[in-house]
């Protein structure tokens, strides 16, 4: 991730370059808006299904958890690059540094607690639920949540000390380090890329063998978590690398250079609304979350009609909705 990403590109290549860039600034701006808001609601309703319905000792869930966690941290940055795409940067040193942290560290953890949610699924499908003991396998789960978390908020804050805030309109990096880049692209997409490929190729060798139903609707999912990983973060750190190694002289290539990374910018960080949708692609989450919304719609209702008879009016629809979901998935 290039530090001066974060910048509204057409004004950094402004003082670099005499030609004439499309501005992108109104439309990156409007979209991570529109990208704050997909998010917080998916994300939100994600972790409702989780504490309402699910098990957190599960290692499955502890991953889910952490990865909703991720992405809003993500989130929760988005509407400031948005004003500042729209006008300048206009929160102070401070927050220059707070917000370009926590920017990071919800870049960083997704990408981590992804590989080892991963890993997690080679060793279920693949080894035979290697290890077989439940409260190891959490244990291995919750240990590598929190050096997920310990990494990514060290190097989210090394990051960060770099940022500063100049003339009162950008916040952008006081240096650049161009073998951290490096390091920082390598370490970040490329290793965790190919341990996700391969062990996702194990994990599909694995499901196709099977005779199992449950696994062949597995394998839909695993392509839908690996193909919105590539399709969202390949293109926008293979640009990121290309720009890095290759300046065009000509207008109409830097042109068209900046426009396709403006695209792949935007496309990467929609990334964060797109994990509740493929969670949700399993039936029993979906279950979980139509029952959740009938019970809080129903709730409403009864409060509405009588304050005194709220309270056992609800719980007795949330106890339907959870025997419902359980009756249905023990006939399943």
């Amino acid at each position: 991730m290039n530090y001066n990403d974060n910048l509204t590109n057409d004004e950094e290549n402004s003082f670099i370059s005499p030609c004439q860039f499309y501005d992108f600034s109104t439309i990156a701006g409007v979209v991570f808006i529109m990208i704050t808001i997909i998010s917080v609601i998916g994300n939100i309703l994600l972790m409702c299904v989780l504490f309402t319905f699910e098990k957190l000792n599960l290692v499955t869930k502890i991953f889910i958890l952490n990865l909703a966690c991720s992405d809003l941290i993500f989130t929760a940055t988005l509407p400031f690059w948005a004003v500042y795409h729209l006008d300048h940067w206009i929160f102070g040193g401070f927050l220059c540094k707070f917000i370009t942290a926590a920017y990071f560290t919800g870049l960083y953890s997704s990408i981590i607690l992804l590989t080892a949610m991963t890993v997690d699924r080679f060793f279920t499908v693949v080894l035979n639920n290697w290890p077989n003991n439940n409260l190891r396998k959490k244990q291995c789960a919750i240990c590598a949540c929190v050096v997920a978390w310990v990494v990514s908020i060290g190097t989210s804050v090394h990051d960060a000390l770099k940022m500063e805030v100049y003339d009162d309109y950008y916040c952008e990096a006081s240096s650049s380090d161009e073998l951290g880049y490096y390091f920082q692209v390598a370490l970040l997409f490329f290793v965790p890329f190919a341990i996700i490929i391969v062990c996702h190729c194990a994990i599909i060798n694995t499901v196709l063998r099977a005779t199992n139903r449950t696994r062949h609707k597995a394998l839909t999912i695993v392509f839908c978590i690996v193909g919105a990983y590539i399709i969202c973060w390949g293109p926008y750190n293979i640009l990121l690398l290309i720009k890095s190694l290759y300046q065009p002289k000509a207008c109409e290539s830097v042109e068209r250079l900046d426009i396709v990374y403006n695209i792949c910018r935007i496309l990467a960080f929609s990334h964060c609304c797109m994990n509740p949708l493929l969670f949700m692609l399993t039936q029993k989450l979906r279950n979980h979350l139509l029952c959740l919304l009938r019970c809080k719609v129903v709730g409403m209702r009864n409060r509405e009609r009588a304050t005194d008879q709220n309270m056992s009016g609800f719980q007795n629809v949330s106890t339907a909705c959870h025997s419902g979901v359980v009756l249905e998935e023990y006939n399943r």
